[in-house]
């Protein structure tokens, strides 16, 4: 698939994703596409990464990494590409795969 394309799919699977968590929870969106603060060759330099902020629905913020879990195996479960930062130490990372890179 091309980065294009990509971004597209990014794009149709992330509501899908803001979905589940309003189920239980709810959040906000940080670094979508981003210039700088991030390492070399990120997928938030190509829109294909976004860092979502977990909160509770009474609106305690969520620090806790693990609490993204059972939202990072949706995710991952939507496409063969999608990747969870929990599994690299980034909990609240959401991405598609590009290049070898998540």
């Amino acid at each position: 698939m091309t980065l294009l394309e990509l971004q597209f799919l990014f794009m149709r699977l992330i509501p899908r994703l803001i979905d589940k968590i309003n189920e239980t929870h709810t959040c906000t969106g940080g670094d979508l596409w981003a210039k700088t603060g991030h390492k070399q060759n990120s997928n938030h330099y190509n829109r294909l990464a976004i860092d979502l902020n977990l909160f509770t629905k009474e609106g305690s913020y969520i620090t806790d990494s693990l609490a993204h879990k059972p939202f990072g195996e949706y995710w991952e479960s939507l496409h063969p590409l999608c990747r969870w930062g929990g599994r690299f130490n980034d909990g609240n990372h959401y991405s598609i795969e590009y290049g070898g890179r998540k």
